[in-house]
């Protein structure tokens, strides 16, 4: 993974070389409407209180649970035994994106959804939220996060979705064994060139023409970044977006050729 300081920078490239973020001079209608409708939707939604309300009570639980870490780790932390409090503050994705993927489901309306890398739920309880009737099926590795976070569902009163307990080389092929297709998915786990390529490609049998396919931590290292440029290289993804932090993945066929932005968020 990438030192803070080299992140740093890269983050910095980003801003300063980034297509502006209000759709100015954007000939791609399908990017445009993405940038004006969703990425600068300002709208503070109902569900934004929900989900943040109950992140900042995890914020503060000291709980510690045990952690059985089946990708390249964190960044932050270099134990096995974390709290509920770190987890949170750590692994848990920022209020911004989880937002950013809430309006995603909202505007575009999959009614199947996909999440490798459930941690405690915050971005599975945005998506839920988002669309209650979406099939929504999230997994994760480690046993005690995942214990936690189907109390958060509970909690929140969260019925539309299925937690699946397992490293994802084991259980990815049966839980897509029982989906006709994905809508969307959001990928948040493993975060090497490897296993993220691979997961690509067996989701790649799964996806239709308004697939969206979400990668997290693109640039996160140079693993990361490799996985990153051989997924826009793939002959069947047709746009792709970078805002840095994530990856999104298009497969619409009304992009005549392939079309790859950098947009500032």
């Amino acid at each position: 993974m990438y030192s803070r300081w080299q992140l740093a920078k890269k983050y910095l490239n980003y801003i300063l070389t980034a297509s502006n973020s209000k759709g100015h001079g954007m000939h791609s209608p399908f990017v445009y409407h993405f940038i004006t409708k969703v990425l600068n939707d300002k709208t503070q939604y109902p569900a934004y209180n929900k989900v943040e309300a109950h992140r900042k009570q995890l914020l503060v639980n000291a709980t510690l649970l045990s952690i059985e870490d089946f990708g390249a780790g964190s960044s932050i932390n270099k134990t096995n035994n974390r709290s509920i409090s770190s987890i949170t503050k750590n692994a848990a994705k920022p209020r911004k994106y989880g937002q950013l993927l809430f309006r995603m489901v909202k505007e575009y309306q999959p009614d199947t959804i996909l999440e490798l890398g459930t941690s405690l739920g915050i971005t599975s309880s945005y998506l839920s939220l988002a669309k209650p009737t979406a099939r929504i099926t999230t997994l994760e590795g480690a046993k005690e996060v995942a214990d936690v976070a189907k109390t958060n569902f509970d909690i929140l009163g969260l019925g539309n979705i299925k937690l699946v307990n397992g490293n994802f080389d084991f259980i990815l092929a049966d839980v897509l064994e029982e989906m006709s297709s994905v809508g969307l998915v959001f990928i948040d786990g493993n975060h090497r060139q490897q296993p993220t390529e691979k997961y690509f490609i067996q989701l790649l049998s799964k996806v239709h023409n308004e697939t969206i396919m979400i990668f997290d931590d693109i640039h996160w290292s140079k693993e990361m970044e490799a996985a990153w440029q051989t997924i826009k290289e793939h002959p069947d993804v047709r746009c792709t977006i970078d805002l840095f932090f994530i990856g999104i993945v298009l497969f619409r066929k009304e992009f005549m050729t392939k079309q790859h932005f950098v947009i500032r968020f």
